[in-house]
């Protein structure tokens, strides 16, 4: 019964790793858990070779169909930009496309085919995030570009309507399915309204259930069917059900709204549990539980092994202590496994030639290239929509 309950404990759990290469305590504390993936930052990555190396021994000693993750959003979200080349921001992309619905610079449009911008955006993401290894991008993000989290959030907002938002991450979903690579959409339940970031604070998103309903949660309602995982983030909605607590550890916001009033049947994905917006709300041990009781199915530690290993005991104590827990946690990783196996390949991609390697480097300077020459020319987005301020460092340099 212990086995069975590390397992499923290990298993729900997505880790990330020191550096370019494991030392001999991570390949002892990775044997240990078993994890369900790993998450890689730009500490992990020199080249392709490297990284396809790190991700095939990680997912040796993890649990099987591992997620093997990177966030990949373009802009300020981008851990392949020094290792392949840059992609364009996700808003720069996003107001492209709104100005060849508009009908304006329509030639312009020759040469990248008969998908929109947001498409081929997806598609090159993926096909860079293949080529180092990896099966998942965290991306896209769904928050509504409001004024409020315009600091915060950057260019990585699409839009300050559910329209816009939908209108860059569908197809752009579409681009990463063709190349057999998971997208997650992020931050649920929204943090358009936020003023703080939560790698630091706990925001507190002052609004009232039928605007989040109306417009924050809008986006996942239209694209629940096409998101093969979701991420739950940290904040807390003083004015609805959920209070004071985090939404990554809130049964109302993961269990009654996620996965009972849109009928998510996806995998919810935490945020990072090392981040102050949930450890300013509780210890890790409390975090790890409360999260997998409120519903996630997989929750993410990015830097530390001792929070990792006490967010791992912490699971195991639990069930040890408590036989509903224990229930919940054995059918937890079961479901999670079911729906790792369902969005990701059970091999890896294959690796690319120089030349192949050489080119897509290219092709993603040159889509680059176009996108910011097109978004560069319009003055007429929304002030919400045209903010391009950086985000905060932990977001470009983790």
């Amino acid at each position: 019964m212990k086995t069975n309950i590390r397992q499923a404990a290990g298993s729900l759990i997505v880790v990330g790793v020191s550096g370019t290469e494991l030392s001999d305590l991570e390949r002892a504390w990775l044997r240990l858990i078993r994890p369900g993936g790993v998450i890689l930052f730009r500490r992990n990555i020199a080249e392709a070779a490297q990284t396809r190396s790190l991700l095939a021994e990680t997912a040796a000693l993890a649990a099987p169909h591992s997620l093997r993750c990177v966030d990949l959003e373009g802009g300020t979200v981008d851990r392949l930009r020094d290792a392949l080349a840059p992609s364009p921001a996700a808003q720069c992309v996003a107001r492209t496309d709104a100005l060849l619905a508009l009908g304006a610079k329509t030639k312009s449009r020759r040469g990248w085919g008969t998908h929109s911008f947001a498409f081929t955006h997806g598609e090159l993401i993926a096909r860079a995030v293949r080529a180092f290894g990896f099966n998942v991008t965290l991306a896209p993000v769904l928050d509504l570009a409001l004024p409020a989290s315009a600091q915060v959030m950057g260019t990585r907002s699409t839009g300050a309507t559910t329209e816009e938002v939908v209108a860059y991450a569908r197809p752009f979903l579409a681009g990463l399915a063709s190349q057999s690579v998971a997208g997650c959409g992020k931050h649920f339940p929204g943090l358009g309204g936020g003023t703080l970031d939560s790698h630091l604070e706990t925001p507190q998103i002052e609004r009232r259930w039928p605007d989040l309903w109306r417009e924050d949660i809008a986006p996942y309602r239209e694209l629940h069917r096409e998101l093969p995982m979701i991420m739950v983030s940290h904040a807390a909605f003083p004015l609805t059900r959920s209070g004071k607590l985090p939404a990554s550890a809130s049964p109302f916001w993961i269990t009654t709204v996620l996965c009972k009033r849109l009928g998510y049947r996806g995998l919810i994905f935490s945020d990072d549990m090392e981040m102050g917006g949930i450890l300013k709300a509780m210890p890790m041990e409390e975090a790890a539980v409360a999260s997998i009781r409120a519903g996630t199915d997989t929750i993410e530690i990015c830097h530390s092994p001792e929070l990792i290993l006490r967010a791992y005991e912490s699971l195991i104590a639990e069930a040890e202590r408590s036989a509903a827990f224990r229930a919940l946690l054995t059918a937890r990783a079961r479901e999670a496994a079911r729906k790792r196996a369902r969005i990701v390949p059970a091999q890896p991609p294959k690796a690319l030639t120089p030349k192949q390697y050489t080119a897509l480097g290219a092709k993603i300077l040159a889509f680059r290239d176009k996108v910011l020459s097109l978004a560069g020319e319009s003055s007429a987005m929304p002030a919400a929509s045209a903010q391009t301020s950086i985000a905060k460092s932990i977001v470009e340099t983790a």
